[in-house]
């Protein structure tokens, strides 16, 4: 078997305007991610660590040095705090970007829930970071990027819940990005650029599409009540069951408290 994979490069165009992805089912029968790049391809495993090694048999470097974080801090009460040294921190930065080029794929998949999973864990790796890392230049590299990934993340969990028409649960997510965008700001003190932010800016016009799109969905529900519920009055009416109709009218009143219900009724 040869080693070229020129075929498989012009059969599969690059394209620079977007962002070119599939999966692929291997020799061995298991799936994998593909992302199409200017000077060839990446191709990654679709769960643990993108490249499938497993450094120190752990599942990925970041896992390893958790464990090393919990043993030290049991071991030492009373020592300095862990502290990530220089080499740590240069596995751990290519690391996440491997699984920035995963959630990425996985997002214009709409892989949804992969792609959450993914942007989840590279901001519990950020956070990690910046408790274990003095050097602020060293805990910028990775933090620079929390708002950009809280966005992925807030898009990722809120997209199939709006398609879900579950409107309440995506505003939930899109607003506990923004909160956490919002404590970014804060900590680096720059609350007065919050104007500035691309990522909040467009997940706050997102959160009030969202809003709108629910009370849109909430106002034609209640039209559609509304109107078997006049229905049911005109047959209540008709066959005298007043006490029925009187029930029906207020039920009526109560969905619409103009009063539009009752020029419908009388009708």
């Amino acid at each position: 078997m040869s080693d070229d994979i020129s075929r498989i490069l012009r059969q599969w165009e690059f394209d620079p305007n977007t962002v070119t992805t599939r999966i692929i089912r291997g020799e061995d029968g298991r799936e994998r991610v593909q992302l199409r790049v200017d000077l060839g391809l990446l191709q990654m495993e679709l769960d643990g660590r993108p490249d499938g090694l497993r450094p120190e048999n752990h599942e990925s470097w970041f896992e390893y040095y958790q464990r090393l974080q919990e043993a030290h801090d049991e071991a030492h009460l009373d020592s300095p705090p862990f502290e990530l040294d220089r080499e740590a921190c240069q596995r751990l930065w290519i690391e996440s970007v491997q699984y920035y080029h995963r959630y990425l794929c996985f997002w214009h998949l709409k892989k949804y829930e992969w792609c959450a999973r993914d942007t989840m864990r590279n901001v519990r790796l950020f956070s990690f970071v910046r408790e274990h890392v003095r050097n602020d230049g060293a805990k910028l590299q990775f933090d620079q990027w929390r708002p950009y990934v809280l966005m992925m993340h807030a898009r990722a969990v809120a997209t199939p819940l709006v398609a879900l028409r579950e409107f309440d649960a995506a505003i939930g997510a899109v607003e506990s990005s923004i909160e956490g965008i919002q404590e970014f700001l804060e900590e680096y003190r720059q609350e007065d650029r919050a104007d500035e932010c691309a990522e909040l800016i467009e997940l706050r016009k997102w959160h009030q599409t969202i809003i709108e799109e629910r009370d849109k969905s909430l106002a034609a529900r209640g039209e559609q009540t509304a109107d078997m519920l006049r229905r049911e009055l005109q047959r209540a009416i008709e066959s005298e069951e007043f006490e029925e109709a009187a029930r029906l009218r207020d039920e009526i009143r109560r969905i619409e408290p103009l009063g539009g219900a009752e020029s419908g009724a009388s009708s």
